[in-house]
């Protein structure tokens, strides 16, 4: 069996100003760059990446993102927010399930004991 790798996704470095800024890191297993200029397209090397970085596409990505910072921010801001919720949400359900399971349980354990004690009786048998 092989072990799969996979590679490495971009993402800029930040300058003095707090502008990103292309950086070409070490590549190992190779890296993906999230600009979309080429669609699932691995770089292997740091030729190759740096040939790509120079491309129009991924100029104008890395122009876009430092244009929309602050929206960026935000954004994550959003996120971290929708992620604490959903975590506060999670644990309540969690909670609800292991109340419902100890019912469950509970319940369970009634209808056997009340089963011991009923007498059963074929109606088709008697005549």
């Amino acid at each position: 069996m092989d072990l799969a790798l996979t590679p490495d996704i971009y993402s800029p470095g930040v300058n003095e100003c707090g502008d990103y800024i292309d950086c070409i890191p070490t590549i190992h297993n190779g890296i993906y760059c999230p600009c979309g200029a080429r669609k699932d397209k691995i770089y292997e090397t740091k030729q190759k990446f740096s040939f790509h970085i120079k491309t129009k596409h991924h100029v104008a990505w890395l122009n876009s993102l430092n244009t929309n910072k602050m929206n960026y921010f935000v954004e994550s801001l959003k996120h971290i927010e929708t992620i604490e919720s959903q975590r506060k949400l999670i644990s309540q359900l969690e909670d609800t399930i292991k109340k419902h399971k100890v019912t469950i349980e509970y319940l369970a354990g009634e209808l056997a004991e009340t089963n011991k004690h009923v007498v059963t009786t074929d109606l088709l048998a008697l005549d």
